[in-house]
């Protein structure tokens, strides 16, 4: 029996596997933490964790953000039904990026987590991306799309000042080596371009 792109058996399988490799990552850093089967964080653990949890929130994030541009090249319609799942596995690991900031790393301090967000400009846009973010995973569901009407369209794009937000938070929090940054800033800007190309387009063109 072969599996048909955008079946109803492919989808169910394809997301059943889509699952354990979303939570692959995070597998990998447990592995690290418990330093099990030869995984390590490195000298700095806690440093170490933070970062790819953010690394793999903005992964997540420009992931979903290519749903579409993959959409409208290929004709692949279907690829829609997985820009919800991977969009709230983005939220999960920026969220885990949250809780081990102000959990492991400054200990629930609450003096000490608003000092840098008020000193430290880029914890400063990292909260702001945080922030806005909740609104969008907690409307996700199907029923929130149908209470929100249009307006639900309009609050996901968000998603576009999210991305531009996460990626210069990881620009500014690097010290040194700006290629890893930069390479999430081309992305990024390659994803919207081609959104931006095909919003201009005369609508014949886009038959």
């Amino acid at each position: 029996m072969v599996l048909q792109p955008g079946s109803k058996a492919f989808l169910g399988l394809s997301k059943a596997l889509l699952w354990p490799l979303c939570l692959a990552p995070l597998l990998f850093m447990l592995l690290g933490v418990f330093q099990v089967a030869g995984y390590g964080l490195g000298a700095n653990p806690i440093e170490e964790l933070l970062h790819r949890c953010g690394e793999w929130g903005l992964k997540f994030l420009l992931i979903t953000l290519a749903i579409t541009p993959l959409r409208r090249i290929t004709g692949w319609s279907w690829l829609v039904r997985y820009r919800r799942l991977l969009g709230l596995f983005a939220f999960f690991y920026v969220m885990l990026h949250f809780v081990v900031y102000i959990w492991l790393d400054r200990q629930l301090d609450l003096g000490s987590i608003v000092e840098d967000i008020v000193k430290r400009p880029y914890i400063t846009i990292g909260m702001v991306a945080i922030v806005m973010l909740i609104p969008l995973a907690v409307t996700s569901t199907r029923g929130m799309m149908r209470r929100l009407g249009r307006r639900w369209q309009k609050l996901h794009r968000l998603v576009y000042v999210i991305a531009i937000l996460g990626v210069w938070h990881f620009w500014w929090q690097v010290k040194a080596d700006f290629l890893e940054p930069s390479i999430y800033a081309g992305i990024l800007a390659l994803l919207l371009g081609v959104r931006l190309w095909y919003r201009k387009r005369p609508a014949k063109q886009l038959r």
